[in-house]
């Protein structure tokens, strides 16, 4: 099964003045007839791609294998709110006191 496949596209001056006008460009008519034959290769050279044979290949949406790099949570003692406290000057009712924000 092809998971992509090129449809077969007629190269000529309106797709190149289309592609052109997408792109925001205005291209003289000496530009056309330089760049023309430079689009018709671009495009033969992709349809080379429909050539290769990728049945037995599988779909790559990732280019690396994803895996959980995280540990377990584990339940652990944690640090009391004394402790936390213990070395600022600046704490009111048990939480860290700051600057007044308006």
């Amino acid at each position: 099964m092809k998971w992509f496949l090129m449809p077969k596209v007629v190269v000529d001056k309106d797709l190149l003045v289309k592609v052109a006008g997408n792109a925001r460009l205005n291209l003289t008519d000496g530009e056309i007839k330089k760049f023309l034959p430079q689009l018709k290769d671009v495009f033969e050279s992709f349809s080379a791609l429909d050539e290769v044979d990728i049945n037995s290949l599988e779909p790559s949406f990732q280019p690396i294998k994803l895996e959980n790099v995280f540990r377990e949570d584990v339940v652990e003692k944690c640090i009391s709110n004394e402790d936390a406290l213990a070395n600022t000057p600046h704490k009111k009712d048990g939480y860290f006191k700051g600057p007044k924000v308006i």
